[in-house]
């Protein structure tokens, strides 16, 4: 029956009946597996502990497509009476899809394995444009290239034009690219991330939002941004409040009279900043109250040290700190020292 159905076609469509046959069964079937494998591939890399397992799999998923086709176009091809010319198309199309699927798969990886490093390493999940750029340009760039020798073209004028394209764009544009390297070395340092906050020395302070390839961005406590130069960032004294960790040292000082028991004063700071339920206060590191800087002008300086989680929780901590210390010392009778006020004489 097949065959009498093909007889009664044209000649031209006759030749190509089988081919577009194969290349569409094969098509099917392969989408089929697809779906049947990766779904039974990802079940399994959840229950792995290696995350990597999970990266691969996701990396692999859009260029299986790819695979499919190309699998699909060779068998098409290998069953059918082309001409040469069409066999030659043909091939270079299939090293060309070739080449873009590993392209993609590299790119989807190095991106992940980047995103995967910065989590481990105490940083977040979020990648900086300038990091997706530069990764997106290199293995781009790679993928190119070996299109370009599989194509059968002179690789070696390509790079000689882009080197010299490449001189008189620098010379031309000297600041942008001196942001773009500052960007560069600022995410390669791993000192400033995506999420950090930190403070300059110029006073503005922040959470980075991102560092892209001119500037980086800070989301401030007023919900405002900051747009920084990144060789502006490079050159300046930066505090990062969350390096080497989120946990920071806070104290608050707290003055007695001259005439307070200095044991007891102690003890019973001690007792409070020690059995203190405030949310984000730590016990570990342990608090401390020393007599420090002990004599002032008012009376005895005592200070409490103690750890909160971030940065960002230490005022509202100190806020219901400062309430229970001063409840605390007029339950037990001792006396806070204040400055002098200053009273003008009447007129």
């Amino acid at each position: 029956m097949l065959d009498d159905l093909l007889n009664s076609l044209p000649q031209p469509w006759r030749s190509l009946a089988i081919p577009v046959t194969v290349f569409f069964l094969v098509t099917a079937i392969g989408l089929v597996v697809r779906k049947i494998v990766f779904n039974r591939v990802r079940k399994w890399a959840k229950r792995t502990v290696n995350r990597f397992d999970e990266s691969l799999v996701e990396a692999l998923h859009g260029p299986a497509l790819l695979w499919i086709l190309i699998l699909a176009i060779s068998t098409a091809t290998d069953s059918s009476d082309l001409p040469a010319r069409f066999a030659l198309w043909a091939k270079h199309a299939l090293q060309a899809l070739w080449i873009l699927s590993f392209t993609i798969v590299a790119g989807r990886l190095a991106q992940r394995m980047l995103r995967e490093y910065g989590t481990r390493n105490g940083g977040t999940a979020k990648m900086s444009t300038l990091s997706e750029v530069l990764i997106n340009v290199v293995v781009g760039a790679i993928g190119l290239l070996l299109l370009l020798r599989a194509m059968v073209f002179d690789i070696t004028t390509v790079l000689t034009a882009f080197g010299v394209g490449g001189l008189a764009v620098a010379l031309a544009l000297q600041d942008t690219l001196s942001n773009f390297f500052a960007g560069f070395y600022i995410s390669l340092a791993g000192q400033i991330r995506v999420g950090d906050l930190i403070q300059l020395d110029s006073g503005q302070q922040g959470y980075v939002t991102d560092i892209g390839w001119r500037s980086t961005t800070l989301r401030q406590g007023d919900n405002n941004l900051v747009v920084i130069p990144n060789n502006k960032l490079g050159q300046s004294i930066v505090t990062n409040y969350d390096l080497p960790e989120n946990r920071v040292t806070s104290n608050i000082r707290v003055n007695v009279t001259q005439d307070s028991d200095l044991d007891r004063v102690e003890k019973v700071l001690l007792d409070l900043i020690q059995t203190a339920n405030i949310k984000g206060l730590l016990r570990e590191p342990p608090p401390g109250v020393l007599l420090s800087p002990g004599f002032g002008e008012r009376g005895f300086e005592f200070t409490i040290s103690f750890n909160v989680v971030d940065f960002e929780s230490q005022d509202a901590i100190k806020h219901q700190l400062r309430k229970l210390i001063v409840s605390r010392l007029r339950e037990a009778n001792i006396k806070m020292a204040f400055a002098p006020r200053m009273v003008e004489p009447a007129q």
